[in-house]
């Protein structure tokens, strides 16, 4: 913010004896006052205008009153600015008459001028403060604004500072910036660059020299808006800041005119030129110098590192090459590193063409044309076959022979022919091959192709390149293989075959193997049998490769159904020529036929008997062939150990009486198999159960599985079964093997229950359980199981046997039916750093379950936002997840302090293994402090006021100015200490002038406000005149460190403002009055008053008063501008009350700071010229007074009069006329000035002229005038009341007609009844 004021011209010198003249400043307002006619005095001190008044609009009014209400006032104005106004003669309002401007001038002075047309004219210095609008906009210093700055330059580098400066004053001089727009326009280019509040133009992203090489940034100032016509404008002004982008060496070169092609014929000499390739720094502000290399190994070129023409370097051989395309990897690379420190290298690939010439003759090779591999060796002998007597043109089978010419083009072609004994039998195809062909031998006689000639034919093929007479030749045998036709019929060596076999002969059994002879070779030869007819194939096959003939299916093989088979066996060879011979097949006997089983076996007996018993059979075969001899023979199984059998008789015992229980079956059933077998071959058996039920008696106990039993049961399962006890009797039938469970009563066992069932036979279980009624707690049970005996017995109804005990032991089971528990201290306060510094697990919840099993989960259930005390919304809703396991992780890097410096995590545990109850722990709360990181600048306030400072009586140490500032960090990144960055004071001749350590900053905090007291810190010069702009730097404490700055006005006030004040008070008293004095000069000045010194004055001859002490003063207003001594006396002779209360105070001479001491004869004419004057003045007074006392006296006594006669006329008869304001006069001539009646002097009231001890009743001889509105003004309230008391209720009848007495101004110090 700046202010401009205008200061008056200091007063160098003082006219000699002025200081005299000053003395008597109070004696026109004493003289004025005592007169009858007293002058006009102005009521003002000081304007206020607005500078945008248009012409001829109000400025203000001039005021002045005068005692003598009868007096008609003229105003008027003159002096240098009087220019600038218009003044109404009679009404005193002031109006424009040319354009004002603060920032040209803020004071005007002129004279206003005030006349009564009875006294001389009366002037006043009127100051005029031009009051400021915002009628200015925001101008910028030192444009055009043009940088260079590098493309490399850092994010959030500041590349400019900008300044512009708004000449108004408070808010409307306060500028901010913005970025209008940026050239080129376009959505990146917008947010590429931002302003900072003081100017600063920051760069917010990174800057590409390739893409833009210049921006044109249009920059607005903005004021803080003011007033201006009585509207609230904001002004504001723009300029461009051209940006040239410097290159630096950031990009890698690139090559020109890509992709890059080039030939060169074959066998060419070295050196020869290729082609040439060109790169060039992609950095085109650089433009480095480029260096080439070839980077790919073995090649047969090479490359000017400085021109980049490539030329070969090696012998060239277009067929040895792996191709005619030779590619090339060319690598560019800049001289100097780039600005990382890297080589700054690109490369591109160049082909280049290897033309042929004809250097190469035709070769064979033994390959397939899809398939050649021609750096395979050559092949000059091939070999194929074809059958006799071929048709023409066929080809010679199994020859794969390819020809080529690596040459290429014209130069690849050449031409085949055949020589050799058998040419004239074959032609070759084709004739004529280009480059690459396929080569066939064709049939061109069938007659010549005759096996029975020559079983080899040979031919010789010749490829003759005709384009290279050097070596145009290659030669290639073919050796054919001639294959022989089919003319022969296969035969048999006889017509007929007898042949036999065993019946029932298994799959697969060879009868015989009868062949066939064909004399043919190869497949003529080759002989395949077939089996007629072929109804015969269900029972014989027969090889086809070899002959033999087989059996295919024996079971259809029986000699008692049919013994003889017969059979054609057909050969046929590979041409389908066919032989054939007879076969005669007998079957041979074999012993086939099983014993026959007679009756069926079952027996009964008692347990611990024996039995006895014989097998019957017979057998069909021949009887006294061992076909139909019969054994016996008992089957291993179960019971075979228990019994036996004779082998020839098949009478069978047992070995020992039976026992029931060894007999599992539940019938009590034995089953023995007999087997009866003959004595042929192969043997033939039968066999045979013998079935011996054995009857069962009671003779065995219960018997437990286990020797014990152990259970576990769960708690809270009223009813659960826990487990089952078995338990076997080995009698094999129901009733006597049946078994009933008890418990035998022991501690606990009425816990339980247990219930029998049969399982099968003989095998009981006991299911025991828990008692319905019982329900068991874990949780109290002193010993977590229980102790039970089980008792097992037979309850046959016969007879009672033994019992069977076993112990079992019952584990009670915890159930998880309890709720999970988060263990406090995972619950204390968590610690993350904002703006994602901290990544990952941050925290581990942990939680409990008193369940022996559990699975706990935690789950988030709300998150809760807050900044200070109060809520921060749904901010910090993703910035943090909770994983099941308790793991706490930062999600988000956009955590924010600033935003929401606290989060509330409600969260509960979660037991996933819960079977009853409740599965959910309590909700709980974490609480998440967020952690300030100084990622903000500190932040200046606005500055509203005006500062001002008076060196003479400004110390070390004294606060002349203030500014505030906040940042939103905590901590120390939160803490702000100022300093002062520079001085600069900004003469009124527009000359600046730097200054060191003349002020520094003292910081305090207020209530999170961090204010900075700008103190003196050394003595300020006096004699200096301008303003101090201070610029204040706020930082803050923690890195990384952030700062702000400020530019404060200071406004200086020199010694040319200094004014004395004389007292006739000592020391002591002035000072004990100071303050008095200090508020009557405020209230006359409406300026702030600093007192400099009071002081016992040295000397007063000067002066001719006899002054006791000094007060030297400035007055200063807040927007800057300060009094100087003669606009201080003008506003002291605009203000009577206020001199009167100085005088009271003991003022007695105003003078300048500096004062010239006269000369002796100097003092001596003052004195002298000050007494004549003084003398005239008082022969003027004392004849004045002595006609107004005249005056006075003669209309109190017509006053008197005229009371008397007013109370023989009846009040509503009396005439009514206006009065003449300000004056004692009527409109009828001798009216009474209180009934406003004409006057009967024959009527005497009975006053006498002289008398004196009446108060006058004369409206005048209070010297009242109705009060001006002005604050300043000592006011009462005055009554008119009469002395006597007889004459009460003719003043009241007379008083009814007058309107109630105002409130009046009263001069107290001198009135006509005291003169």
């Amino acid at each position: 913010m700046q202010v401009q004021r205008q200061h008056p011209q200091r007063q160098g010198h003082r006219i000699p004896g002025r200081m005299a003249w000053h003395s008597l400043v109070l004696l026109p307002f004493l003289l004025a006052t005592v007169s009858g006619n007293t002058v006009p005095i102005f009521n003002m001190s000081l304007v206020y205008v607005p500078e945008d008044l248009e012409l001829g609009q109000f400025a203000f009014q001039l005021k002045a009153y005068d005692l003598d209400k009868d007096d008609i006032l003229t105003y008027g104005i003159r002096g240098t600015d009087s220019f600038y106004f218009s003044a109404n003669s009679s009404t005193g309002n002031v109006t424009l008459r040319n354009y004002l401007d603060r920032e040209l001038q803020a004071r005007l002075t002129i004279t206003a001028t005030v006349s009564d047309g009875v006294n001389n004219e009366v002037s006043q210095i009127l100051p005029i403060i031009v009051e400021d609008r915002n009628d200015n906009a925001p101008v910028f210093w030192n444009v055009p604004y043009n940088a260079f700055i590098p493309e490399n330059s850092t994010l959030h580098s500041i590349i400019y500072n900008v300044f512009a400066n708004d000449s108004d004053t408070g808010n409307a001089s306060r500028v901010s910036y913005s970025i209008e727009e940026v050239i080129p326009d376009s959505t990146e280019n917008r947010q590429l660059f931002y302003i900072l509040p003081n100017g600063s133009v920051v760069l917010n992203g990174s800057l590409d020299y390739a893409k833009n090489t210049f921006y044109q940034i249009k920059i607005r100032a903005e004021d803080g808006g003011g007033l201006l016509h009585n509207n609230w404008i904001v002004q504001q002004s723009f300029t461009y800041l051209a940006l040239t982008i410097e290159d630096v060496p950031n990009l890698d070169p690139r090559f020109l005119n890509e992709p890059y092609s080039g030939s060169v014929p074959e066998n060419c000499p070295l050196g020869t030129i290729v082609l040439t390739v060109t790169a060039l720094d992609r950095d085109t502000g650089v433009n480095d110098e480029i260096f080439y290399s070839i980077t790919n190994s073995s090649v047969p070129f090479a490359i000017n590192a400085t021109t980049g023409t490539i030329t070969v370097s090696e012998p060239l051989d277009r067929e040895q090459l792996p191709s005619e395309e030779v590619l090339l990897e060319v690598m560019a690379r800049e001289k100097n590193l780039n600005i990382y420190g890297k080589v700054a290298e690109t490369g591109t690939l160049v082909t280049v063409t290897v033309t042929d010439i004809n250097d190469n003759k035709p070769q064979f090779y033994n390959c397939s044309l899809s398939s050649c591999n021609f750096s395979a060796s050559v092949q000059d002998n091939f070999r194929g076959s074809i059958i006799e007597h071929s048709s023409t043109r066929l080809p010679v089978s199994n020859l794969s022979i390819v020809a080529h010419d690596p040459d290429k083009g014209i130069n690849s072609s050449f031409k085949l022919s055949l020589q050799g004994p058998n040419a004239s039998a074959f032609d070759v195809s084709p004739e004529m091959i280009v480059g690459t062909g396929e080569v066939q031998i064709l049939v061109h006689d069938p007659s010549l192709v005759d096996y029975e000639i020559s079983h080899v034919m040979v031919v010789q093929i010749i490829a003759n390149d005709t384009g290279n007479p050097t070596d145009c030749c290659s030669t290639a045998t073919v050796t054919i293989d001639l294959i022989d036709t089919n003319d022969h019929i296969p035969e048999f060596p006889q017509s007929t075959y007898n042949l036999s076999v065993m019946e029932h002969s298994p799959e697969g059994t060879i009868i015989s193997t009868i062949t066939a002879y064909d004399p043919d070779s190869g497949v003529w030869g080759q002989i395949t049998y077939r089996l007629l007819p072929d109804d015969i194939l269900k029972i014989f096959a027969v090889d086809t490769m070899t002959g033999t003939l087989l059996v295919k299916d024996g079971k259809l093989l029986d000699r008692e159904t049919r013994s003889v088979y017969y059979a054609t066996l057909q050969a046929r060879d590979g041409g389908g020529q066919v032989g054939t011979t007879v076969l005669e097949i007998t079957l041979l006997d074999i012993n086939d036929m099983a014993p026959v089983i007679i009756g069926s076996y079952f027996i009964s007996v008692e347990e611990g008997q024996n039995i006895s018993t014989q097998i019957q059979a017979i057998d069909n075969d021949e009887p006294g062939n061992p076909n139909s001899e019969l054994g016996f023979r008992i089957l291993t199984g179960p019971f075979s150990n228990n019994f036996t059998i004779d082998a020839d008789t098949g009478e069978m015992h047992s070995k020992e009486p039976l026992d029931r229980e060894a007999v599992e079956d539940e019938r009590g059933q034995m089953v023995v198999t007999v087997e009866v077998y003959d004595h042929g071959e192969p043997q033939q058996s039968t066999s045979v159960n013998v079935t011996i039920t054995v009857g069962d008696l009671n003779d065995n106990v219960p018997m437990f599985l286990n020797q014990s039993y152990e259970f576990s049961v769960f708690e809270d399962s009223p009813g659960s079964s826990v487990g089952e006890v078995n338990a076997t009797d080995a009698d094999r039938t129901e009733i006597n093997s049946r078994i009933s469970f008890l418990l035998e009563r022991t501690s606990g066992s009425s816990n339980f229950l247990i219930r029998s069932s049969r399982l099968g036979p003989g095998n009981y279980s006991g299911d025991l359980s828990v008692d319905p009624d019982v329900p068991l707690d874990y949780d109290t049970l002193q010993q977590k199981f229980f102790s039970l005996e089980v008792v097992a017995e037979n309850t046959a109804a016969d007879n009672v046997g033994d019992k069977a005990n076993v112990s079992v032991v019952v584990h009670i089971l915890d159930v998880n039916d309890e709720s999970p528990t988060i263990l406090p201290d995972s619950l204390q306060d968590v610690t993350v750093s904002e703006n994602g510094t901290q990544q990952g697990v941050v925290h581990t919840l942990n939680a409990s379950d008193p369940d022996t099993n559990h699975s706990l989960v935690f789950e988030g259930l709300a998150v809760a936002c807050f900044k200070g005390d109060s809520s921060a919304g749904d901010v910090c809703r993703d910035w943090f997840v909770l994983a099941h396991n308790g793991s706490l992780l930062v999600n988000s890097s956009d955590i924010d302090y600033e935003v929401c410096d606290r989060v509330l995590l409600t969260l509960r545990a979660e037991d996933l293994y819960t079977e009853k109850g409740n599965r959910y722990s309590q909700n709980e709360t974490l609480r998440i402090l967020i952690a300030d990181v100084n990622d903000n600048a500190p932040v200046f306030q606005a500055i509203s006021e005006t500062f001002v400072v008076v060196p003479e009586i400004s110390p070390v140490g004294l606060q002349v100015a203030t500014v505030k500032a906040t940042d939103a960090d905590s901590g120390l990144g939160g803490a702000i200490t100022f300093s002062i960055v520079s001085v600069v004071l900004l003469e009124d001749n527009g000359v600046s002038r730097p200054f060191e350590n003349l002020f520094t900053v003292d910081p305090m905090l207020d209530q999170g406000v961090y204010i900075g007291s700008i103190k003196v810190a050394s003595n300020l010069d006096e004699s200096l005149k301008g303003q101090y702009q201070v610029t204040v730097e706020a930082r803050d404490g923690e890195a990384p460190v952030h700062s702000a700055q400020t530019v404060l006005n200071i406004f200086t006030v020199d010694n040319s403002y200094r004014v004395r004040l004389q007292f006739m008070s000592t020391v002591e008293e002035v000072q004990s009055n100071s303050e008095s004095i200090k508020l009557a000069l405020t209230s006359v000045t409406k300026a702030a008053v600093y007192v400099v010194a009071i002081r016992t004055m040295e000397s007063t001859r000067d002066t001719r008063v006899e002054a006791k002490s000094v007060m030297e003063a400035y007055f200063v207003y807040s927007n800057g501008t300060a009094l100087d001594f003669d606009q201080l006396i003008t506003l002291l002779q605009s203000d009577p009350l206020g001199l009167v209360e100085l005088v009271k105070l003991g003022l007695a001479v105003i003078g300048p700071g500096e004062v010239t001491n006269p000369t002796r004869e100097t003092e001596l004419i003052g004195i002298i010229a000050g007494l004549a004057a003084f003398l005239l003045i008082f022969i003027l007074i004392m004849t004045l007074v002595l006609v107004l006392t005249t005056r006075s006296y003669k209309r109190k006594l017509t006053a008197m009069k005229a009371l008397k006669v007013a109370t023989t006329f009846n009040p509503a008869t009396a005439q009514q006329g206006a009065g003449i304001p300000g004056t004692n006069q009527y409109n009828a001539e001798g009216a009474n000035p209180i009934l406003n009646h004409p006057l009967d002097p024959s009527h005497d009231l009975g006053f006498h002229e002289d008398s004196i001890s009446v108060t006058s009743m004369n409206s005048l001889d209070e010297n009242t005038v109705n009060a001006p509105p002005d604050d300043d003004f000592e006011v009462k309230q005055v009554k008119v009341r009469p002395t006597d008391p007889t004459d009460k209720e003719v003043l009241v009848a007379a008083l009814n007609l007058k309107e109630p007495t105002e409130a009046v101004y009263i001069n107290t110090t001198f009135t006509t009844t005291d003169l």
